[in-house]
């Protein structure tokens, strides 16, 4: 009874977590898509959120379907979401690296060649690199299509005493597939994510040790900024990494079979990434604006 109890808990706590999400880049979406259709141009940093924005909506949507089918009415049917949750978690990956790559090449104060080559080309490129990201992802639905193909063939083949041998071969061999391909679509990426942000993070606090030997009036401001980005950078950090590890411990869990507690590992994955794309919103100046004003006429109302 208390099983049942918790899980009802862990499931509408979920669902609203995904309809705060929802909500969430719905937002991001919104905003930076006016202002493109007002001025005409958009950023290269805007193009990565509204692509990020877009690419979470999807990504919550085809979570809940797939989570309510698999875990209710197991059918053929998931097979189908699955393959489009892949797709839009890998690209939510490569978008945040990109986003983290971005910020470390423009924002960091190193002066290795390398670093100067990429900050006066990194902008020109992000087009290209976000449909880059696309066709890496785009690379999961090949997989997904085929591991789900062939366990649709195995289905059947289950009623069958005599090849439960070979039926049992070919799922090992799926399931060791299974994890080889989450580790190099989403472990990729993360590096990427993890070696831009600690690196901005360390030239960061280079600079701001720097400014510490000469402090003055101004400089005493200017610390306190750099020392909110450090800590915006570090939460933004950890709770990016605590989502892909969630992300990669319920993947291989679910090899297993769906465990007692698969709603509350959800809650807690989604719940991760709802602050992630909180911080995301609250560290760019237009989304907010848009969000206090949003806020303080609600307040006024």
């Amino acid at each position: 009874m208390i099983r049942i109890q918790l899980t009802i808990f862990f499931m509408v706590t979920y669902v609203l977590e995904s309809l705060i999400i929802i909500v969430q880049n719905s937002f991001i979406v919104a905003v930076l898509g006016r202002e493109w259709a007002q001025v005409k141009r958009m950023s290269p940093v805007d193009m990565i959120l509204i692509s990020l924005g877009f690419c979470r909506f999807c990504l919550q949507w085809s979570s809940v379907l797939h989570n309510f089918c698999s875990y209710f009415n197991p059918d053929w049917v998931m097979w189908h979401i699955s393959a489009i949750w892949e797709f839009a978690n890998t690209l939510s990956f490569w978008l945040t690296s990109l986003l983290a790559v971005v910020y470390c090449v423009k924002v960091s104060s190193f002066t290795h060649p390398i670093f100067l080559w990429l900050r006066w080309r990194i902008l020109r490129l992000v087009p290209w690199l976000l449909l880059g990201s696309v066709l890496i992802s785009c690379v999961t639905i090949i997989f997904s299509v085929i591991r789900n193909h062939i366990n649709m063939k195995l289905i059947p083949m289950v009623h069958f005493p005599r090849n439960n041998t070979m039926v049992e071969r070919l799922e090992r061999l799926m399931r060791n597939f299974m994890i080889s391909q989450h580790l190099v679509m989403l472990t990729v990426p993360f590096l990427l994510f993890l070696a831009s942000t600690i690196l901005l993070i360390y030239s960061l606090s280079q600079h701001l040790g720097q400014m510490q030997h000469h402090s003055t009036g101004h400089g005493n401001s200017s610390m306190k900024a750099q020392t909110t980005v450090l800590r915006s950078l570090a939460i933004f950090l950890i709770f990016f990494t605590s989502y892909f590890l969630n992300i990669f411990i319920a993947t291989i869990d679910n090899l297993f079979g769906k465990s007692s507690w698969f709603w509350a590992w959800e809650t807690c994955i989604y719940a991760l990434l709802s602050i992630h794309s909180t911080s995301i919103m609250l560290s760019n100046p237009k989304l907010k604006k848009i969000l206090k004003v949003k806020c303080w006429g609600l307040e006024a109302a």
